[in-house]
């Protein structure tokens, strides 16, 4: 459990009708609650599939949640050749699913899905949802692209059409095993909607953070505050965003980075605010089949929150290692800090820092 050391906010003393909400919840060391995903797989028909995963235990959702659903359709249900042709090339997703908008969600934790992430924490403004739609991916000799329409939120709705439009994206990129040694991949995203009654990107993950209770007021709930330590910059009805993500990989040494910008607004306002993100990670993998590594990973969110907090960092370092007992189970730990600055007086993240330890045991099967 990370535990904050935070320079105190003003505010009032605090009484039962006006609480201190910069009172910060006291933590210490113990356990975050053990969380699991289940998958379920039914192959339709050949080169068709449906996938279902739901969150069996969560921080947001203690009880049983459903994740996504959908269908994926990599061969021609029809036997035409120009549609053969076509699918030898071509992926594609019909349903509920995650949105494929840049690189990190794939190395993301995803509640009990912890295996690819070589640290214990997400991003600080964490890019990841689910949405309604369909996805199309078009893959050649390393060469990839993908485009996706969805319904921008993370629910289906049929109701106050003014008030919403689809969300459009794109994706290009590249990504090579040159020779036994050295693998590289580079994309670029870009993603735009329009008008939503609540955009979910920066929101949509009903999992929650593991930095439990990290800068959150003393009547914080874990369920109703399972962000913690994270960013979300508000732009819930306009929203237009890229992000770029260079990866290579030298024998066991890999470096991933990231570029984000995102620019939007909620519906109350009516002037765009800008956000920008950037991450640098390494890693160093070593011993036989790479069961051991070490790595390091520096993120930072600067830009306009909206209301007062105008120009505001938040900065993050994490170090740590893990070591793969199998392929399938996995122990690892990180030193995280986090500072924020720039933040208004009244806001409890004024002057804000909290630094810990965290040790994390995964297994998939």
């Amino acid at each position: 459990m990370a535990v904050p050391a935070v320079q105190p906010s003003p505010g009032n003393a605090g009484s039962a009708a006006n609480p201190n909400r910069n009172k910060l919840m006291p933590i210490s060391n113990g356990f975050n609650n053990a969380t699991a995903n289940l998958y379920m797989h039914a192959q339709l028909a050949k080169g068709i599939r449906v996938q279902l995963t739901s969150y069996l235990s969560a921080r947001h959702h203690n009880e049983t949640w459903v994740k996504d659903g959908f269908i994926q359709i990599d061969e021609s249900p029809i036997d035409m050749p120009i549609l053969n042709t076509l699918m030898k090339y071509t992926t594609v997703k019909i349903g509920h699913f995650e949105v494929n908008y840049g690189d990190f969600h794939f190395k993301r934790s995803d509640n009990g899905q912890a295996l690819f992430n070589p640290f214990v924490g997400n991003a600080i403004m964490d890019a990841f949802t689910t949405e309604v739609g369909a996805e199309a991916v078009l893959q050649h000799k390393g060469l990839f692209g993908v485009v996706a329409l969805t319904n921008g939120e993370i629910r289906g709705n049929i109701t106050r059409p003014a008030d919403r439009s689809p969300a459009a994206m794109a994706k290009l990129g590249f990504d090579r095993q040159l020779n036994d040694d050295v693998r590289v991949r580079l994309s670029g995203s870009w993603r735009n909607q329009g008008s939503a009654i609540s955009n979910t990107l920066y929101s949509g993950d009903r999992a929650g953070s593991r930095y439990y209770f990290v800068l959150e007021n003393d009547k914080a709930t874990e369920s109703a505050n399972f962000t913690s330590g994270r960013i979300n910059p508000g732009f819930s009805d306009k929203l237009s965003a890229y992000m770029i993500n260079p990866f290579i990989k030298v024998k066991g040494a890999e470096v991933f980075g990231m570029y984000e910008k995102a620019k939007g607004r909620s519906a109350s306002e009516t002037a765009l605010r800008e956000v920008d993100q950037v991450m640098a990670e390494g890693v160093y993998r070593f011993l036989q089949d790479e069961k051991l590594f070490l790595g390091a990973r520096w993120n930072r969110v600067t830009g306009n929150l909206g209301g007062a907090n105008s120009d505001v960092t938040v900065t993050r370092g994490n170090v740590g290692g893990g070591w793969f007992i199998t392929p399938s189970l996995l122990l690892k730990a990180e030193l995280v800090e986090q500072k924020y600055e720039g933040f208004v007086r009244t806001d409890i993240r004024n002057g804000g820092k909290f630094r810990g330890f965290m040790i994390e045991a995964v297994t998939a099967f």
